[in-house]
């Protein structure tokens, strides 16, 4: 979810739910220790539960960026080993650990010494040829003995050579079986199921079988889907603070448009999570458009969100009359 779930991007998503977590972009383990800490660091307090995904392989480093995420009051440390592109093999880290399950036991290790705060594992069902159940199950057992208890596991396997990032989360046949096999083989360690996930009605399905559900790309592409996450799975029947529709979500997250504007923020950026908030919606082509058009140009400000608004609002009028 790189340049997708930013602080904006999860300010956004909070105003929909208050009871599901949020996990960060994945942050490389250098860049934290070594680069702008408060750009991976800093998130407004209301994004809680919150999650800092962090990639690596060294021990030491990610005990250290633990140290720094627990500090800055983090809720959870995730060690993402699932993310399969070239760039991130040829550093070492991402899918191609599933290869090396003492070594990410080490990393679990280190972290959970560091930090007191829960350390998750982010995984694949397997790499390449070394895609069997069994060689799953050893993973996670090997890794659990280094301190992991909560494993996410995309229910597909990844090729590492051959395929994009984007075909990896396409072309590899979905296993949802093999981690529901996870959880009643190893039924004291939480399993989440992530991978293909579209619906609320999906994840109660899933939530059948295993502890909990992460949604990806769904949630970018079709984020209204999340409004109803407290009432149908966390079954909060009063939700006072829930916005009831798609343009009261607008309108609360306005004000913090106008505060990241006054820090210098671009417009475009504080908007990318929102254009698919009207899917298939009256307007919806001319929310997107309007917003995708206008707020890349420079000193533009929440006026266009709203102008886009009242778009959406006058087609919704025009469609109800006709």
């Amino acid at each position: 979810m790189l340049d997708v779930t930013d602080r904006h991007c999860r300010m956004f998503l909070r105003l929909l739910s208050a009871r599901m977590k949020l996990y960060t972009e994945m942050t490389v383990d250098n860049a934290l220790i070594h680069g702008e800490r408060a750009r991976f660091l800093d998130f407004d307090p209301r994004e809680r539960p919150l999650a800092i995904q962090l990639a690596g392989a060294d021990p030491a480093r990610l005990a250290a960026c633990a140290r720094l995420a627990a500090a800055a009051g983090y809720d959870e440390v995730n060690l993402n080993i699932g993310c399969p592109s070239a760039r991130v093999q040829n550093a070492r880290f991402g899918a191609c650990l599933m290869a090396e399950p003492a070594l990410v036991a080490d990393c679990v290790a280190a972290m959970r010494a560091a930090a007191d705060i829960p350390v998750t594992v982010k995984t694949r069902t397997g790499i390449d040829h070394r895609d069997s159940y069994e060689h799953l199950a050893e993973f996670v057992d090997r890794v659990a003995q280094g301190g992991c208890a909560h494993f996410i596991i995309h229910a597909r396997k990844a090729w590492l050579h051959g395929l994009s990032p984007k075909q990896n989360r396409q072309v590899p046949a979905l296993h949802y079986e093999r981690v529901y096999r996870l959880k009643r083989d190893f039924p004291a360690i939480r399993f989440t199921i992530n991978g293909g996930i579209t619906t609320l009605a999906q994840a109660r399905a899933h939530l059948m079988h295993v502890d909990g559900v992460m949604i990806g790309r769904e949630a970018r592409a079709h984020p209204w889907m999340l409004s109803a996450v407290d009432r149908e799975i966390f079954d909060a029947r009063i939700q006072p603070d829930a916005p009831p529709t798609r343009a009261a979500v607008v309108r609360a997250y306005l004000p913090y448009i106008e505060r990241q504007l006054a820090r210098g923020v671009y417009l475009r950026r504080l908007t990318r999570p929102l254009l698919g908030l009207f899917r298939g919606q009256p307007g919806a082509r001319h929310w997107r458009r309007h917003l995708s058009e206008h707020a890349p140009k420079r000193g533009t400000g929440a006026e266009v969100v709203c102008e886009a608004l009242r778009l959406v609002e006058e087609n919704a009028r025009r469609v109800a009359v006709e």
